[in-house]
């Protein structure tokens, strides 16, 4: 956050994430940037990194197809987000 200028404070609320899914957090957060966009905003995410942001990001292969799944649950999640988020914008 820091470093790109922000605080604790320019946040309204604190999400805390479980232990159990800090790696698939981990991986989805490097995956920011990774999204494929169509006409209509973010259509998903680029699966042809994922395997080497999971590499990048220390996950063991043995946890990979796990770690896949969890990606798709929260891609799946922010993509609810940004639809419902285009709908109520002016």
């Amino acid at each position: 956050m820091a470093m790109f200028g922000f605080s604790p404070e320019d946040y309204d609320e604190t999400i805390e994430v479980w232990p159990d899914n800090w790696p698939a957090f981990l991986v989805m957060e490097s995956m920011g940037t990774q999204w494929r966009v169509g006409a209509g905003g973010a259509i998903g995410l680029d699966y042809g990194v994922l395997p080497s942001v999971m590499r990048l990001t220390g996950i063991p292969a043995k946890e990979r197809s796990t770690i896949f799944q969890d990606i798709r649950v929260m891609e799946a999640e922010a993509l609810a987000v940004m639809a419902e988020a285009r709908e109520t914008s002016p």
